[in-house]
């Protein structure tokens, strides 16, 4: 018994040195600048900052909003199984994944209010270029999506915990590590065509440039493309994605299309770090390192919460989403940590690969502005949510890079062959 009692308190100090350790062998160890001061006013409008807070605020209270209330559903499913939860359980692999399944279409229409609100006020900004009518499109393929996962999860994890009824916790970080591992692999050419259109970057001068880029990083970029994010939205971006033969870099067209060169090469120049380093297969190692001890914690809160029952059902599954949330919420920031700080290697990256930080800061207020960045965001976000680094510590990076590389501007314009 007294073992017994211990074994939760473990486990989370098992997670969390796990996640911490972890964190520290993989975090960037040069290639970080420490950033200058910089100030808002120097870059923003006061306009632009008040549009920004006016927007984000509010957005903030809608993501807690949203996560209460999921976490309100699973404790009551948890406290008070309904019947037909139970009835599943006659039929366990079948049951598993229909919890699955309903659970995942079940939160999905619970926030559904919250996610019209969110939607509503990014069409009210011009964040959003979607109808309704596309939104609610958007909306039942992911949620489909959704549910077939959650379905496979359902049934995968119930045949486990029947299986190894007091040892599933190492398969199941096994599960977990593989499934990651093939979704990052499968994502980019079976799920996101599903929702953009997605093309080889054309012949011209961007793609010139960019292949110039990647023969200066000395790096096999994969494919380049253009996607048509516009068609959702007048936010811009661009990122990595993918593991061996589909492994990418994409970019938004109204980024192609609305920014300057300079700019556009400043990002490309960041998503080659990413390549370069191997920020995707080191995000699965991440995991493959932390999985055991965290699906360990997952198992011990999950059992206790399920009142020392089965979980090997489907009336489980509410216990086993609910532990999995409050793990994943644990150690979310220590993920996040070690983001931001591949995050601020690239940006490094990108200074030295382009030796321009004048267009880094242009590119840094641009997103800002456009994606409608607070940069009064309280500080408690940042370290739990944030997985970049904040605008203006990004700005104060480019600046310090300038600084120690006494950057000329006059030359960088002279020789880049872009214009002003």
């Amino acid at each position: 018994m007294l073992a017994h009692r211990y074994r939760l308190p473990l486990a989370l100090v098992a997670a969390a040195t796990a996640a911490g350790g972890a964190t520290l062998l993989l975090r960037p160890r040069t290639g970080v600048e420490k950033p200058a001061a910089a100030s808002a006013s120097d870059y923003f409008t006061p306009a632009e900052l008040q549009k920004a807070r006016d927007f984000r605020a509010p957005q903030r209270v809608i993501m807690l909003a949203t996560m209460a209330v999921e976490g309100a559903a699973l404790t009551f499913l948890v406290a008070r199984p309904p019947a037909p939860l139970e009835r599943l359980g006659r039929r366990p692999l079948l049951g598993g994944a229909a919890a699955g399944a309903g659970l995942s279409i079940g939160f999905t229409a619970l926030t559904l209010p919250l996610s019209a609100v969110s939607e509503q006020r990014s069409r009210s900004v011009g964040l959003s270029t979607q109808t309704w009518r596309s939104w609610g499109s958007d909306l039942v393929k992911a949620t489909g999506i959704g549910a077939v996962m959650a379905a496979g999860g359902g049934a995968l994890a119930v045949a486990g915990l029947r299986r190894f009824p007091d040892r599933w916790w190492l398969p199941g970080a096994g599960a977990i590590v593989g499934l990651s591992a093939l979704f990052a692999f499968a994502a980019p050419v079976v799920i996101d065509p599903i929702f953009n259109k997605f093309e080889p970057l054309p012949d011209g001068p961007l793609r010139t440039e960019v292949l110039a880029l990647a023969r200066q990083a000395d790096v096999d970029v994969g494919q380049v493309y253009r996607v048509d994010a516009s068609r959702r939205t007048s936010a811009t971006n661009a990122y990595v994605w993918g593991l061996g033969r589909t492994k990418r870099v994409v970019m938004y067209d109204n980024l192609i299309d609305g920014y300057p060169d300079d700019q556009v090469r400043s990002v490309v120049a960041h998503e080659l770090s990413h390549v370069v380093h191997k920020d995707v297969p080191r995000g699965l190692l991440w995991l493959a390192i932390t999985a055991p001890a965290s699906t360990l914690l997952v198992k011990e809160l999950a059992e206790r919460l399920n009142r020392d029952q089965s979980l090997g059902a489907a009336a489980g599954l509410p216990a086993l989403a609910l532990a999995g949330a409050i793990v994943s919420g644990v150690l979310g920031p220590v993920s996040n940590l070690l983001s931001r700080a591949v995050e601020r290697r690239a940006d490094n990256y990108a200074l030295e690969l382009t030796n321009d930080p004048d267009a880094f800061i242009g590119l840094s207020r641009s997103l800002a502005v456009t994606n409608l960045a607070d940069l009064t965001t309280p500080r408690f976000f940042q370290v739990v949510f944030g997985s970049h680094p904040a605008t203006l510590e990004r700005i104060g990076a480019a600046l310090e890079w300038g600084r120690k590389n006494r950057y000329d501007p006059s030359a960088q314009r002279s020789t880049s062959g872009h214009g002003p």
